[in-house]
């Protein structure tokens, strides 16, 4: 399979080509490979993660969910390991939005230990995000509500990251959301 970096720089390859076409909800249109870089940059820098397979499926976490990518090629790529965490975090978009927010929650506290650090540094991400800019459409109301789901999902991923969980802890203090 190679080395790790080569086989890092191959599945941030693999997102770039996959989410060449889109861009984040932010008003400046930022192209959507900076997130999973970032969720996976988050790891590395805040959770001293190391393990590739959790590197992997961090740049990976949303293909499946929003291009055409499957499973399978998932697999056939990165192999099993990978394709299982990507698994674990990828909502079923067949299903209406609030339902695949409620099965976030309900799903967390059984998700691997790998799924649970990939979900928490994508929560982490995401939430600076809306801090850091409203998306287009958005109001206020709507950040709040989603900080509250956010916290309702990291309920379920305690005892996993302590570095990640007392980040996540502070933003929701700031927002005023308990945990």
């Amino acid at each position: 399979m190679g080395s790790e970096a080569a086989r890092l720089l191959e599945a941030a390859d693999f997102a770039a080509r996959k989410h060449k076409e889109q861009r984040r909800k932010d008003p400046e249109g930022t192209p959507y490979i900076n997130h999973p870089i970032g969720v996976a940059r988050i790891l590395t820098h805040e959770a001293g993660v190391t393990d590739i397979v959790v590197l992997q499926a961090a740049l990976l976490h949303d293909t499946v969910e929003d291009t055409d990518t499957t499973f399978s090629e998932i697999e056939e790529c990165f192999g099993e390991e990978v394709r299982r965490v990507v698994e674990e975090v990828t909502d079923d978009k067949t299903l209406p939005k609030m339902e695949r927010k409620r099965l976030q929650i309900e799903h967390a506290p059984n998700c691997s230990p790998r799924a649970k650090l990939v979900k928490l540094a994508d929560k982490l991400y995401n939430l600076r995000d809306l801090n850091r800019c409203t998306p287009a459409g958005w109001s206020a109301q709507r950040v709040q509500e989603y900080f509250q789901w956010a916290a309702r999902v990291v309920g379920g991923l305690r005892g996993t990251s302590p570095p990640l969980e007392a980040a996540l802890q502070q933003l929701f203090e700031e927002r005023g959301v308990s945990l």
